[in-house]
């Protein structure tokens, strides 16, 4: 029986929190070839299994909001799960971040005064895989002292040699099948990066810009009156169209006028051609379904080289291709009186011209989205470029039938929506990046790597061991599929829909049953979090200052079911005041039952198993207590069971402090006996193992001191 010298100062997480740490890890029951039989299942029945794993974050990341939220969410699982007698693996793991890491050694090289290309690909890659051995395990280390209970002797990254093969594989599946081909495609371009980026990897900000109104002139051919009298837009003299753009610059590329077939004020129009401003030669004036008859005049210039969906009118109707504007962001030989300078330094030289002529109609300002690299925040440009794709329509059409089907889950459901619309209207993938770092793309001469994503894509099943290990008990075999995953809002189409549609191509198995995807962690005024801007909260702090605990019990307390959190660090101080609580109600409980000799105690002492049975209360008072409580457990089951952490949380902490402390408790006092000490006991035991997932310092602790001498840890304690 532990003295109570320690549970009579207030409760201090620095001096518990790492030496817990340290006894979980030195257990090994974050492995679950090393947990106890279940208490529930006898040794002929196998053991239920449960899986999560960990989105990888990149090795150039540092532990912030979305990373604790979305960590404690899956410990509070994991935790729930090991208690329940599954056989629980929580994999960890690091991706390898192609564009990020690649970004910041470059940035190290330049304080050199040196580039990669001045050490060459060789050595710019040595350099790299020594920072990442000297700095791509801190994220995971401070995920640790969040209290994460990872396996960590399965820990992967998504360049280990294994998982390297995996990837292999997968590209060559694909291109065998014939998904994958190369073609001269309009990608977003990063200048400064000089890599190709998908659509999802494209950042908008909303910026003022200029919509300039330019007159094309009618070609001298087409200047007949017929039917241009009723047009809007023409005068007598002289006669034109009026587009809307806000990047002049690429008008020196125009391969044509597209206008929609069913707008009345051009149909006589179709057909015709412009003379194209500047550079001077005849361009036609088409039709197309595609073409917004509301935005700017109804009428758009086609771009096909520098626009996406120019390009593709580009295929319809087998337009000319002129590309005006290079990888490095400099105007080409195409854009002729242009030719050298940045794009917006041409922009300028544009409409400068074009004033001369006469030719600008109106300038307004306008409110748009500029798409800017989401690692450097150079502004894309759009362009034509040699790329590898992967055909996505039937992989997406079998992603969509399993969550259209109730096979996977979206938890809030609307985000199936996010989920489905984006399948619906997919683009083929580009899956190749012009960059040193990442997996170098089979059957490629020029060294490209494949996109991080298409890596990660495999992350459910090549942790495990896919393709290499089928034989009968391998990880793979044990715990694939897993069963839940845990995720932001804003990868579900980057990630979690493609880790769908090749958990199905290459082991014909969903990778998951349940998506989590938890709220946003916004600051108090509701914006996002930036530690640039100085608006972030860093949750390494709060752990410093207040313990793990205690932010665990604030992130979740404000996990209402609600997209955004506007975190409120109230929370943290009322975390701390029930870990205290918790550690004084500790106390008095277990004076009471050594003032009453508990038989409990008293086999811990001789160490025999600690196992405190229901009461058989007599008195109304205990009677009612522990109906409470057993309602308590039973809810707060269904609540995680359905992903509903934040009300769960706030339900232990009414039973705790209200009907536990605030009234049992007290009124326990004026009718001390043997019946009410272990219905104290009892109900104590039974709520710090309810708590235990969400708070597993203190908890584990208090255990500690309960039941110091059999030493089972509460970790591996029945639910």
């Amino acid at each position: 029986m532990e003295n109570f010298s320690e549970l009579n100062k207030p409760y201090n997480p620095k001096d518990h929190e790492e030496k817990i740490y340290k006894l979980w890890e030195d257990s090994g029951f974050f492995n679950p070839d090393n947990l106890p039989v279940s208490q529930d299942t006898s040794s002929k029945i196998q053991a239920p299994r449960f899986c999560m794993v960990i989105p990888p974050p990149n090795i150039t990341g540092s532990l912030h909001m979305g990373h604790a939220l979305n960590s404690t969410i899956q410990d509070i699982l994991v935790r729930y799960h090991r208690m329940k007698g599954f056989k629980t693996l929580w994999l960890p793991g690091t991706d390898h971040a192609g564009i990020a890491t690649q970004y910041v050694v470059e940035k190290e090289l330049k304080k050199e005064g040196k580039t990669r290309f001045d050490l060459g690909r060789e050595e710019f890659l040595k350099r790299v895989w020594e920072w990442r051995d000297k700095y791509g395990h801190i994220i995971l280390d401070q995920f640790k002292k969040l209290g994460a209970s990872c396996d960590w002797s399965r820990t992967r990254f998504t360049l280990d040699t294994e998982y390297t093969k995996a990837v292999e594989t997968a590209f060559l599946h694909y291109h065998k099948k014939g998904l994958i081909y190369q073609a001269n495609r309009v990608v977003n371009w990063c200048s400064r990066c000089a890599t190709s980026l998908s659509d999802l990897e494209a950042e908008y900000k909303e910026e003022e810009a200029e919509l300039i109104f330019i007159k094309y002139p009618l070609a001298p051919s087409d200047l007949s009156r017929a039917g241009l009298r009723e047009v809007e837009g023409f005068d007598d003299k002289p006669k034109y169209i009026v587009v809307a753009t806000t990047r002049p610059e690429t008008m020196l590329g125009d391969a044509a006028v597209a206008v929609n077939p069913k707008d009345e004020r051009y149909k006589n129009l179709i057909g015709k051609k412009i003379n194209l401003p500047i550079q001077n030669r005849e361009i036609p004036i088409i039709a197309d379904d595609s073409i917004d008859m509301e935005f700017g005049t109804g009428a758009v210039k086609v771009t096909p080289a520098h626009d996406v969906a120019d390009f593709e009118i580009h295929e319809r109707h087998n337009l000319p291709i002129y590309q005006v504007i290079d990888e490095k962001g400099r105007m080409t030989e195409e854009a002729k009186f242009c030719v050298g300078l940045k794009t917006k330094e041409c922009r300028e030289k544009v409409v400068e011209e074009l004033n001369k002529l006469g030719l600008i109609e109106k300038r307004e300002k306008f409110i748009h989205n500029i798409a800017k690299c989401y690692r450097c925040d150079t502004v894309i440009e759009p362009l034509i470029s040699k790329q590898w794709f992967l055909k996505m329509k039937d992989l997406a059409t079998k992603a969509k039938a399993e969550v259209e089907n109730g096979n996977i889950k979206f938890h809030p459901e609307n985000f199936a929506k996010t989920y489905l619309d984006w399948l619906s209207n997919i683009r083929d993938w580009s899956i190749s990046r012009q960059l040193w770092w990442g997996h170098k793309i089979p059957l490629d001469g020029v060294d490209d790597v494949l996109d991080t994503w298409f890596s990660s894509a495999l992350w459910p099943f090549a942790t495990l061991g896919w393709p290499r290990a089928e034989s009968r008990g391998s990880d793979l075999e044990t715990f694939y599929p897993t069963q839940v995953l845990s995720t932001a809002r804003d990868i579900i189409n980057l990630w979690v829909s493609r880790m769908i549609f090749s958990g199905l191509e290459f082991t014909g198995k969903k990778p998951f049953s349940d998506v989590i995807i938890h709220a946003t962690v916004l600051n108090k005024e509701g914006k996002r979090m930036s530690k640039s801007l100085g608006t972030g909260i860093d949750p390494l702090k709060l752990i410093e200052e207040f313990g793990a605990d205690a932010t665990r019990f604030a992130l979740i307390w404000q996990a209402m079911g609600g997209q955004d959190i506007k975190w409120q660090q109230e929370a943290v101080m009322a975390g701390k005041k029930f870990l205290n609580k918790m550690w004084n109600a500790t106390r008095f409980v277990m004076k009471q039952n050594e003032n009453y000799k508990s038989p409990y105690f008293a086999e811990a002492s001789q160490g025999k198993q600690f196992t405190i049975s229901k009461p058989d209360a007599k008195e109304k008072i205990n009677q009612d207590i522990l109906e409470k409580f057993e309602e308590t457990k039973k809810t707060t089951e269904e609540l995680i069971k359905t992903y509903e952490f934040g009300p769960a949380l706030h339900l232990l902490y009414e039973f705790f402090w209200h009907d536990f402390c605030d009234n049992y408790l007290e009124e326990s006092k004026k009718m001390e006996s043997a019946e009410t000490s272990e219905t104290l006991l009892y109900v104590l035991t039974g709520t710090i193992k309810l708590l235990h997932p969400f708070i597993p310092f203190i908890t584990e602790a208090i255990w500690g001191k309960i039941n110091k001498e059999n030493k089972k840890h509460l970790i591996v304690e029945s639910w």
